[in-house]
């Protein structure tokens, strides 16, 4: 094979690029050469031979009968010439001798052949490199420069600059020339002679990707990570969830003996891990999160802004906060919660109340309505967020039936009661009006047990000391009485006239 053909496959080992990128660059270093040459390039044609021995270069011209351009045209007696069957209009390639090319036309082709092959170089390093964002890779301290480390990385070959800033670095980590460098990639950057790539020690997926190499049940997914939160140096919370039933994320991480997570934590310069479950709950989920520490409840202040209060015991308020608020600052960012950490003797002088305790209240208060299944709620006092000071002054004035507040409100009144605001009036309003439906009245043909008993028990209940006569609804026979003027069971409308 020819000293070209070795000159490609020495570039292709060398700047790990394609065939069809070398043959690219050899093809634009010829047009280069010939633009100089013949002041355009548009017909120049280049051809490989399929081995890669050699190239063979053409000036494509058109047949005309006068030549106005010799660059681009040819006269048809030439071109008979070169072929017998031309014509005026056809196209003819022309070889052309690469050799009779201008020094300096050559020089030019080299110039930019060399400059295609670095910017080829560096795309191709970058692409690579690129895919690998978030990746760890290992290497070599090589120097220091303003606090920044450069690293020498493993197989990565020339070109390929690494770099573990100051920000990036853990504060408890110090390093020496030839010390082995750990770190994952968080940016890649292309420089003048290849790319540049940003190593952290600092990031959560340094973590994420010690911890998979580690724990099998995260490398093929069996356990999942929720999130991880750092404090680079000083602690790292990891919350972990598993996909199945009969494993537990936990042991999984920590492994036999916690020989799984002392590796990870050998690794990081005895950072500490806590490694705690996730779970929807947010009260189980922050309690979780406050580990070390043991939380005796967490209150749910106001879910909208996500503001939450974590008790503790007096000998665990420093274990919860942390030093510096370190460990409450984590389970803040871990949890996205807003979480307040007090002892149980402040919580003691607090008049707390537990939205989240509100809110279970509710729904369980009206699940089986959604489930269609109606709960009977006729008092103001049962209903969620009441007031009982409210509740209490309803009660006493005989106002405690939802039905007849409703009523009241509505013709005015309930402001005649004594200790009841208009504001206190608009609360329990708004209450009724978001958690209670109305019943109504039974539609024309609705019939069953309960509608049949409840119609026979209002008529027997009305006592009549003059002992009239009995009536019953011609429809369906359900006993009625003379104030009425529809059935209460069937519907039907009906009068009575007196004979």
């Amino acid at each position: 094979m020819s000293e070209m053909a070795d000159a490609i496959r020495a570039l292709q080992a060398e700047k790990r690029m394609s065939d069809e990128a070398i043959k690219q660059t050899i093809e634009d270093m010829v047009k280069a050469a010939y633009r100089k040459t013949f002041g355009h390039n548009e017909n120049c044609i280049v051809k490989f031979k399929d081995d890669f021995s050699g190239i063979d270069v053409y000036s494509r011209k058109v047949i005309v009968d006068g030549v106005y351009d010799p660059s681009t045209e040819i006269e048809l007696e030439e071109a008979k010439t070169l072929s017998d069957e031309c014509e005026i209009g056809d196209e003819l390639d022309i070889a052309i001798d690469p050799h009779t090319f201008a020094r300096s036309a050559v020089t030019q082709g080299k110039q930019s052949a060399h400059q295609a092959l670095n910017e080829n170089f560096r795309d191709s390093l970058y692409k690579e490199y690129e895919r690998r964002k978030g990746d760890i890779v290992s290497g070599t301290y090589q120097r220091e420069r303003n606090q920044n480390i450069y690293v020498d990385i493993e197989r990565a070959g020339e070109g390929v600059e690494a770099l573990l800033l100051k920000k990036y670095q853990s504060p408890r980590e110090t390093y020496e020339k030839g010390d082995k460098v750990k770190a994952v990639v968080v940016d890649v950057k292309k420089t003048q002679s290849g790319i540049q790539l940003v190593l952290s020690r600092t990031d959560p997926k340094l973590v994420q990707n010690l911890l998979s190499v580690e724990v099998t049940e995260i490398a093929d997914g069996t356990v999942g990570i929720h999130k991880i939160v750092r404090e680079a140096g000083y602690r790292t919370k990891i919350a972990v969830y598993s996909n199945k039933s009969d494993v537990d994320p936990i042991g999984a991480c920590v492994g036999p003996k916690g020989v799984r997570i002392q590796n990870v934590i050998k690794q990081l310069e005895g950072e500490k891990i806590d490694v705690l479950p996730y779970v929807e709950d947010p009260r189980e989920f922050i309690a979780a999160a406050l580990q070390p520490a043991e939380v005796k409840k967490v209150y749910i202040q106001d879910f909208d802004k996500k503001e939450a209060l974590a008790v503790v015991s007096e000998k665990d308020a420093s274990l919860a906060i942390g030093k510096g608020g370190m460990n409450v600052t984590l389970a803040n960012r871990l949890c996205e919660w807003n979480i307040d950490v007090k002892t149980e003797e402040q919580v003691a002088e607090l008049d707390l109340t537990d939205a989240s305790s509100s809110l279970k209240a509710a729904e369980d208060l009206f699940r089986s309505v959604e489930e269609g299944e109606e709960e009977v709620v006729s008092s103001v006092s049962e209903l969620p967020g009441i007031d009982e000071r409210v509740a209490e002054v309803l009660k006493n004035a005989g106002y405690d039936d939802i039905q007849r507040f409703s009523d009241a409100v509505a013709d005015g009144s309930i402001k005649g009661v004594e200790g009841l605001s208009d504001e206190d009036i608009a609360d329990v309003s708004k209450v009724i009006s978001e958690h209670v439906v109305f019943a109504e009245e039974p539609e024309a043909g609705e019939d069953g047990a309960a509608l049949q008993e409840e119609a026979v028990a209002q008529s027997s209940a009305q006592e009549d000391e003059a002992e009239e006569d009995e009536y019953f609804c011609p429809e369906c026979g359900a006993k009625i009485s003379l104030n009425m003027t529809k059935c209460p069971v069937c519907g039907v409308e009906f009068s009575f006239e007196e004979e």
